[in-house]
């Protein structure tokens, strides 16, 4: 048995059915939670994935930076080649 953080409402989860990480709904309240421990099993509110699509949006800004940095390097190669 888990405990909803949100309502305290009592979860019936099986520690061998979920992995650290894993996100999973209360029954009671509908709060999206996610599993922070497993023996005994813990629950804490899963993050917005709003919160995630941002770290997203920043993971991609970041690849394109280094994109762009290849080109340029590639583009000074070019020069001494010539």
């Amino acid at each position: 048995m888990a405990i909803c953080p949100e309502c305290d409402a009592e979860i019936e989860v099986d520690e061998f059915d979920v992995d650290k990480g894993d996100q999973l709904s209360c029954p009671e309240c509908g709060s999206n939670l996610e599993v922070t421990g497993l023996s005994p099993i813990e629950l804490d509110i899963a993050p917005d994935d709003d919160e995630e699509d941002d770290d997203d949006e920043l993971e991609d800004d970041d690849e394109e930076d280094l994109e762009d940095d290849d080109e340029e390097e590639d583009e000074e190669d070019k020069d001494w080649d010539e």
